[in-house]
């Protein structure tokens, strides 16, 4: 089902469509700042999802290539709950062009 289609159906219901973040993640200010208050919270996994919002709006397939995972990995990667390693974490900051930096 397409999301007008979606989108339509949930009107009929009287429903809100289902918010999607990735859709709203288009210029690189904004990307940053979403990654940014996502690392502010002490549960790891706001971060994995921001980074999995950031993907998807990216597109999965360009940013498993260009970190080197397999679109599979990618997804466990991402996973809520996942216990990722820092090699992980850092090639997917890498492929989606940005860096994480420490302040005091």
């Amino acid at each position: 089902m397409t999301a007008k289609k979606r989108k339509a159906k949930a009107a009929v219901a009287g429903q809100l469509a289902p918010f999607d973040v990735s859709r709203h993640l288009d210029s690189e200010a904004v990307i940053a700042e979403y990654l940014a208050a996502a690392l502010e919270d002490p549960n790891p996994d706001m971060f994995l999802r921001a980074v999995a919002n950031v993907a998807k709006a990216r597109g999965m397939a360009s940013v498993a290539e260009a970190s080197g995972l397999g679109r599979e990995s990618l997804y466990k990667a991402l996973a809520p709950g996942a216990k990722v390693r820092y090699e992980t974490v850092r090639k997917l900051v890498d492929s989606l062009g940005v860096k994480l930096t420490v302040t005091t």
